[in-house]
């Protein structure tokens, strides 16, 4: 299996999808970095020769933000709007959606798993 940016990519697939399994490698970055290197997209990976893999691993070091480095810049970006105190920092802060979407219904993926408050619905006055 070979190894580029230090994680493993799948032997079976195509170069182009292999690559795909970078952190910020997707299909038209997997496709420009495979045609700057002259190498046919749908050679598998384990065909790859370690030349190959070599010019891989210094191209998508050099020249683009991908794996660890760019997973530090997208957390200090958050960390730096959570300083400010904008509204997006708040957002944040508090894991609610950033992007204006509605909150009332939906926005679960954000808000977690569903926490029922008691004594909302169906209470009754009894003071009559």
């Amino acid at each position: 299996m070979p190894r580029v940016l230090g994680v493993d990519i799948p032997n079976d697939k195509p170069t182009f999808i292999s690559l795909q399994y970078l952190y910020g490698v997707g299909e038209a970055r997997a496709i420009e970095v495979c045609r700057s290197l002259n190498l046919p997209t749908n050679r598998r990976a384990r065909e790859l020769s370690d030349d190959d893999v070599q010019r891989l691993n210094s191209l998508l070091d050099n020249e683009f933000t991908v794996e660890g480095q760019l997973r530090r810049e997208v957390a200090e970006n958050i960390g730096r709007l959570r300083n400010i105190q904008c509204y997006r920092g708040v957002r944040h802060r508090k894991g609610l959606p950033c992007r204006g979407q509605r909150t009332r219904t939906n926005a679960r993926t954000r808000k977690g798993v569903k926490k029922t408050v008691a004594g909302k619905k169906g209470v009754k006055d009894m003071r009559h």
